[in-house]
């Protein structure tokens, strides 16, 4: 038995009969369920109102917030990428990208290569373009569609892909920065989240002058 988290309840239990004096909540499991509830939100409503950002004090809203420090950080990243492959014929960090994609997930199209790292084809094209004339991956026939033509990478793409991987794995924990590790968890949880929400709407290819409209149609940020 874990004696520290009897003795924790005991004395939640003993705080919860003196914040209950004047009987707000019924003296049972499910008083003290609701109690515990509301104690959780006013703290995280605590801290809601302690998180701070640049213009908040000007009404600048916590999305214009989060799209700016979005951005920073991409662009942050993408310098500590380009350090890593500085000493390398990797071109752009979006080569090493595509490279380890197909390490990771197997041989697949040129579209579901490009959609898998959401790029447009012409910016996708121009990787593989790069890749292919590395001798970095190749492309063959689809052994079950003739008119598909699956990428893989090859041997030298490996090669290339681990003489690089450590200053590769240098840069992420870089771009990591001082978080701890549950911080990191937490972060990962909330940004699955957002590409939860965002990946099948890409999917859909829109056209960019419908895509706001359609997608505020779609889903309702009133109370978000």
């Amino acid at each position: 038995m874990n004696f520290n988290l009897v003795k924790d309840t005991v004395a939640l239990l003993e705080e919860f009969n003196l914040n209950n004096a004047n009987l707000d909540y019924p003296s049972t499991i499910e008083g003290f369920k609701a109690w515990i509830y509301n104690q959780e939100s006013k703290k995280q409503s605590t801290r809601d109102n302690d998180t701070d950002w640049e213009g908040k004090e000007n009404g600048r809203t916590a999305e214009s917030a989060i799209t700016t420090l979005l951005v920073h950080l991409n662009r942050y990243a993408k310098t500590y990428s380009k350090s890593a492959i500085s000493d390398s014929d990797f071109s752009t960090q979006e080569d090493f990208i595509y490279l380890i994609t197909l390490k990771s997930f197997g041989k697949m199209s040129k579209i579901d290569l490009i959609k898998k790292n959401i790029h447009d084809k012409p910016v996708g094209n121009l990787v593989i373009n790069r890749l292919l004339k590395q001798g970095w991956i190749e492309q063959n026939d689809s052994a079950q569609d003739k008119r598909i033509k699956l990428i893989h990478v090859t041997r030298e793409g490996l090669k290339a892909l681990e003489n690089q991987m450590e200053k590769i794995r240098q840069a992420t924990k870089i771009v990591s920065g001082n978080l701890t590790h549950s911080e990191k968890i937490e972060l990962i949880r909330i940004l699955n989240k957002l590409d939860s929400f965002h990946h099948p709407i890409y999917n859909k290819n829109i056209d960019s002058k419908d895509l706001i409209n359609t997608v505020y149609k779609d889903f309702s940020f009133e109370n978000n």
